[in-house]
């Protein structure tokens, strides 16, 4: 994927809400949206360097979303609304022998009482596939999520539950930095997530992670990292 406009240059100043950071760019102190509703502690910090797109929509509060984060020697994308976009592009390159043959049929798809991200397909076979951004990660081990998700707990579970109805169904962790080496769902700060990825699993749900090549031009998934659904599997890394 790549931007369809050079980025902006800036360093962070401070979260003022959910969505909206003020940020200063030559000098000049700008506000920009927060394409993720996660905390971010880690990287939202005083004095960052971040990378913004320019945005310039009708009816838009502000010039510029808040796109990279400089961190420990490497960009971090918060984009949340990417990693769909990410695994369909991997998808038509091709880039991952577990993913070959499918192809995209539809976005955002309505299943139960949730939206799923996207719907493949393979011969005659249906696929629901379910995204999470993760941005958090501790020692090369990345955590989803970095606050509690009620909203990320039901779409697993509903997901899993298209399984009994002649479905696939995926959740993939699509870690938007490279150091990554391993995904861990975050128990300690949501274990009802936790519990309903492993209720999902256990219904036959995959779960797929990929860390990400993060640039200022082109971003693409970069390996398949290994899953590990219980802490106390966690190998040193």
């Amino acid at each position: 994927m790549r931007f369809t406009h050079p980025l902006r240059h800036g360093s962070f100043t401070r979260r003022v809400n959910r969505f909206l950071a003020s940020v200063r760019i030559n000098g000049r102190e700008e506000y920009a949206h927060v394409p993720n509703s996660g905390r971010l502690g880690e990287l939202l910090t005083l004095g960052r360097p971040i990378r913004l797109r320019e945005r310039s929509h009708q009816g838009r509060k502000t010039q510029y979303d808040l796109s990279l984060v400089h961190c420990e020697g490497h960009w971090v994308s918060i984009d949340a609304r990417l990693p769909g976009t990410l695994l369909v592009e991997s998808l038509e390159n091709g880039d991952f022998p577990e993913l070959a043959g499918y192809s995209l049929l539809k976005r955002e798809v309505t299943y139960r009482s949730s939206r799923i991200d996207l719907l493949l397909g393979k011969g005659n076979g249906r696929c629901l596939v379910e995204t999470k951004s993760v941005t958090l990660v501790n020692g090369g081990v990345a955590r989803f999520p970095d606050a509690p998700t009620a909203r990320g707990a039901r779409h697993v579970l509903d997901s899993a539950g298209a399984i009994g109805e002649g479905y696939e169904a995926w959740v993939v962790f699509v870690c938007q930095r490279q150091d990554a080496r391993l995904f861990s769902p975050n128990g300690p700060v949501d274990p009802h997530f936790l519990q309903a990825l492993r209720t999902a699993y256990d219904r036959g749900l995959k779960v797929f992670a990929f860390n990400c090549r993060v640039t200022e031009e082109p971003m693409s998934l970069k390996d398949r990292i290994p899953v590990v659904l219980s802490h106390q599997e966690i190998p040193h890394l």
